[in-house]
């Protein structure tokens, strides 16, 4: 048998991919899953209930569970003994500023590949030295007590991921999405398969979304008997919308409330603009995340850790002063402000908290 399961993210796109696949499928291959970040609205919840109800289906939720990385990370963290320092490093160069290659035991050049004009060259490794006294690898004992006495799981996916990471997600390091829905999803359709079906996973990706999304394929072969479906990959928002409301579904309530996506409340990724709706609109969510700082921060061997990684700051340190500038309440105050951060906007004293505010041009 064919399954056709579709993620459902509570969105416009998840939603008109939903109705694509129950117009071309039988309803009974049709399987509809949700990937429950536990970094969602109240509102997202209650629009997939509506899902349910218009259209006569079953949303399966899936949530992911990190006990067993938890429980793994309180033992290494009690019996760390490791003795080892690690140091800062700088590039070496000769008299005349040349780099200096690095050679291995042996005495010879020690190469890489890299990518120069889309052709892939050998060029030597430059030599490093460290610099300082470097800084012991182990936990000390009192990160230890501090991390242990925190370091239980709480049932929120999001919050206990970054309990075992030790740190929240940020542009470079985005493992919320890989270990929170993708992970999730691709468990879900691997089981299916391995009990004899075949799987289409149908995705709501559009290409004008992103950069990294302008090449996305329609159809995809992903491995034996699992294929992706992109149903809308060449449509825009617009023609999203427009379709959901020919076929008498209504979008969700925050797309009229400033917001520009609706998965995550709010996403570590977001811009001024939505933080500052959030900031007046829901302003409970931020507070959220705030004490999700100080768990966080808690269960972190440097003891400090941010929902935010803006770049606020003139390098890329991880000191308590980059700390300091990307705890919730600082960036908050950030997105108010406009000319680099060094003129207050005032933008917030004019949203209206329960008037429409709609980026794609809801509000008619």
């Amino acid at each position: 048998m064919i399954y056709h399961v579709v993620s459902v993210s509570g969105g416009k796109d998840s939603a008109a991919t939903l109705l694509l696949a129950l117009e071309r499928c039988p309803r009974e291959n049709v399987i509809p899953i949700f990937c429950d970040t536990g970094n969602e609205h109240a509102e997202v919840y209650k629009y997939l209930a509506y899902l349910e109800q218009a259209l006569d289906i079953t949303i399966r939720h899936l949530k992911a569970d990190f006990s067993e990385q938890i429980a793994s990370k309180r033992r290494f963290i009690a019996n760390d003994q490791r003795t080892r320092r690690e140091y800062e490093t700088v590039p070496v160069f000769d008299a005349e500023g040349n780099p200096v290659p690095k050679r291995d035991g042996r005495g010879r050049v020690v190469m890489h590949k890299v990518r120069r004009d889309g052709v892939m060259l050998d060029e030597p490794v430059q030599k490093t030295k460290k610099i300082g006294g470097g800084r012991k690898v182990r936990w000390t004992n009192k990160a230890k007590r501090r991390a242990l006495a925190i370091l239980y799981p709480t049932g929120n996916p999001f919050l206990d991921l970054c309990m075992w990471k030790g740190r929240f997600p940020s542009r470079k390091a985005q493992f919320c999405t890989e270990e929170l829905k993708r992970n999730m999803a691709v468990s879900f359709q691997i089981d299916l398969i391995d009990h004899g079906h075949k799987v289409v996973s149908w995705q709501g990706v559009r290409r004008d979304e992103s950069q990294n999304r302008k090449h996305a394929k329609k159809i995809e072969r992903i491995g034996p008997s699992l294929f992706a479906f992109r149903p809308l990959v060449e449509w825009t928002a617009m023609q999203v919308f427009d379709y959901c409301g020919r076929n008498g579904l209504h979008p969700n309530p925050l797309y009229k409330q400033g917001m520009g996506r609706v998965g995550c409340m709010p996403c570590i990724n977001v811009g001024k603009d939505e933080l500052v709706q959030i900031s007046v609109r829901f302003p409970g969510h931020l507070e959220e995340k705030a004490r999700w700082e100080g768990v966080v921060s808690q269960a972190s061997k440097r003891g400090f850790s941010t929902f935010f990684n803006k770049e606020l700051h003139d390098d890329n340190k991880a000191d308590r002063r980059v700390h300091e500038a990307n705890r919730v309440e600082a960036v908050i105050e950030w997105a108010n402000t406009g000319r680099g951060g060094r003129q207050m906007t005032f933008f917030a004293d004019f949203i209206e908290p329960t008037a429409c505010a709609s980026s794609y041009g809801l509000c008619g």
